[in-house]
């Protein structure tokens, strides 16, 4: 094996995850040279500051001042982008290295969800392979089972657990029966959430990835201004009192199907379904197709030893010479959205609970107006009475559209015996997890 043969990387960015695959690189080079059957050098780094102790010795590799830099090198076939937001110096990079025809691999799920289609476009003109396996689900891998695995089947849905952070904080609410406030710090302390955590727990995080997995799957540009997105705040600890009894498990959960709206948003879940079984900080993804059937991939989503793990099986790709058009398909086959954008899935039953006062003529006010908007209730509980004589108040409905439960929500939530904005959450079929 000759060194000229040598795979050269600059890597832009050592965070956790940058600096983890700079290690595995310099720390297990004859492992990953027989693997990609040529050896993987480390050329070139960047970063904010240069003097901090990564864990790896920079002997014989060159220091960037300026990520973009790294494009221009003509000692460097890949660049490697850990900088991470969808806009800014990650884009310039991206944009730069494409350009120059260098490979591009990268775990930034959001500059894919809203510049997918620019960088894939990029990527064909230049003749410069994109490579993003780190970008969903970290050590699964979810693109590849998708893209490549799959690649002989129509995929008929997706459906996935995508955010450990928010898997973590819903499995210790159920398994606790503390508040959601209470948990977060915990995750925080933990370094499971970040200090400022809306990304994950607002569902942003997980429908970058969603939005990736859905053009994949369904031969669409990327486009995360279709993805419809809710995430966790509004999940107490009575809902999964509630859910238990009922025979259900809360998730945050991604579904994707054909000509459809993708939806991020916490659901609920029948306890047998696999999806169900999946806690802590896993991530799992389920992909529903023809002729396979129904596949299950879990596994860790996140941290240096998950997301190196995928960037170095690009990096074996590239070595070797494998790869495909980055959404599975040219650019000029991707469908654009516009035709999805009303698609709100098939109907749902409901689970739904509000906080009203504790008074006769109540539940009778709140059914009507359920009745008026042809909403049928299946089941309803109430658990105990508050001090201040709020209580919560649970019911499931039959199958119903997304808009017509909004719709009777916003009328519930008017009415002066309901004392806090109503909670809503879809009930997922068992097959969704099957």
């Amino acid at each position: 094996m000759k060194a000229e043969s040598a795979l050269k990387i600059g890597i832009a960015g050592l965070g956790v995850v940058g600096s983890e695959v700079a290690r595995q690189i310099l720390n297990h080079a004859d492992t990953l040279a027989a693997a990609a059957n040529r050896p993987i050098r480390l050329v070139a780094v960047n970063a904010r500051t240069k003097d901090v102790d990564r864990g790896f010795s920079m002997d014989g590799i060159d220091w960037v001042d300026q990520a973009v830099d790294i494009a221009a090198r003509k000692d460097i076939d890949v660049v490697v982008e850990m900088i991470g937001g969808s806009e800014g110096v990650a884009l310039d990079l991206a944009r730069a290295s494409l350009m120059a025809g260098k490979t591009f691999v990268t775990a930034n799920k959001a500059m894919l969800a809203h510049h997918g289609t620019e960088l894939a476009t990029l990527a064909e003109a230049h003749d410069a392979p994109l490579f993003f396996e780190a970008a969903v689900a970290g050590g699964i891998p979810a693109v590849k089972t998708l893209r490549e695995g799959l690649a002989g089947n129509r995929v008929k849905r997706i459906a996935g657990i995508l955010n450990g952070t928010c898997n973590y904080i819903l499995t210790t609410m159920e398994q606790t029966g503390r508040d959601f406030g209470e948990v977060l710090a915990d995750a925080q302390r933990l370094g499971y959430a970040e200090a400022e955590p809306s990304f994950d727990v607002d569902g942003i995080d997980a429908a970058h990835k969603l939005t990736i997995l859905a053009a994949i799957a369904f031969g669409q540009q990327p486009d995360f201004d279709a993805v419809s997105i809710h995430g966790i705040r509004d999940v107490s600890s009575v809902d999964f009192a509630y859910a238990n009894q009922l025979g259900f498990r809360i998730k945050l959960v991604g579904v994707a199907e054909p000509g459809l709206i993708p939806h991020m948003q916490t659901c609920l879940l029948p306890l047998e379904s696999q999806l169900a079984k999946v806690n802590g900080v896993l991530n799992a993804v389920e992909y529903h197709a023809d002729p396979v059937g129904a596949v299950l991939a879990v596994g860790p989503g996140a941290g240096g030893g998950a997301t190196s793990s995928a960037v170095l099986s690009d990096l074996i790709d590239i070595a070797v010479g494998r790869h495909t058009p980055p959404f599975g398909r040219p650019v000029s086959q991707l469908r654009d959205n516009k035709s999805i954008k009303n698609g709100n899935g098939p109907d749902r039953p409901y689970y739904v609970r509000l906080m009203v006062v504790d008074q006769p003529g109540v539940l009778a006010s709140v059914t009507s107006v359920l009745q008026r908007f042809d909403i049928s209730v299946e089941g309803l509980l109430q658990k105990g009475r508050a001090p201040d004589d709020v209580v919560a108040l649970a019911m499931t409905t039959h199958e119903t559209s997304v808009q017509t439960i909004r719709d009777a929500l916003q009328e519930i939530e008017q009415l002066d015996a309901v004392k806090a904005k109503p909670v809503a959450m879809p009930i997922l079929p068992v097959d969704m997890g099957a």
